[in-house]
């Protein structure tokens, strides 16, 4: 995908969040704003265009405000990942690891059926373990994973690099 420089004046950095040392991407500024919220979402659909997407995953938090727009304009599926504790029925979890520590993710066991073609959607690749986690319990369900989409990657971070063999669509990297 091509760069997206029409971001950066959307994009607020929050130096020492959620930890000291970590630089925090705000994308608010860009949610706030109709014309930027609609265009990231029309440009994360059309760098997934070539596929036959069934079910779009979203990444709590940020990731549920992108994938919901993005699986009604495909016609697919939203499926939320969330944080332990706030599905409300059966779960698969996925622990993975932060540039900052680890965590956990889990999605309900009856969200991706066997062989539906899945989308994942989040607003910042980092270090790669959140997408990372996402695409295993994906799989684990039976799902094929056809491509990762996100706002923003920071390329510092080498997430990349964690998801080798995967499609992984940024609209801008920094």
């Amino acid at each position: 995908m091509a760069t997206s420089e029409w971001m950066l004046p959307f994009l607020r950095d929050i130096n020492d969040y959620p930890v000291k040392g970590v630089t925090f991407r705000d994308i608010t500024p860009l949610l706030g704003d109709e014309a930027a919220f609609g265009r990231s979402i029309d440009d994360l659909i059309a760098c997934m265009h070539d596929e036959q997407i069934s079910r779009v995953v979203g990444v709590e938090a940020r990731g549920f405000i992108l994938a919901a727009p993005v699986a009604y304009r495909l016609r697919a599926g939203f499926v939320p990942v969330r944080k332990p504790g706030k599905l409300p029925w059966a779960v698969a979890r996925e622990e993975y690891e932060l540039e900052y520590g680890t965590d956990r993710l889990e999605i309900h066991r009856d969200a991706i059926r066997p062989d539906e073609r899945v989308l994942v959607v989040d607003d910042v690749l980092a270090t790669g373990g959140t997408a990372e986690a996402t695409c295993k319990l994906v799989e684990a369900l039976g799902g094929t994973v056809v491509g990762i989409a996100v706002l923003l990657e920071l390329e510092a971070l080498q997430g990349r690099e964690r998801l080798q063999g995967r499609r992984v669509e940024s609209l801008l990297r920094l």
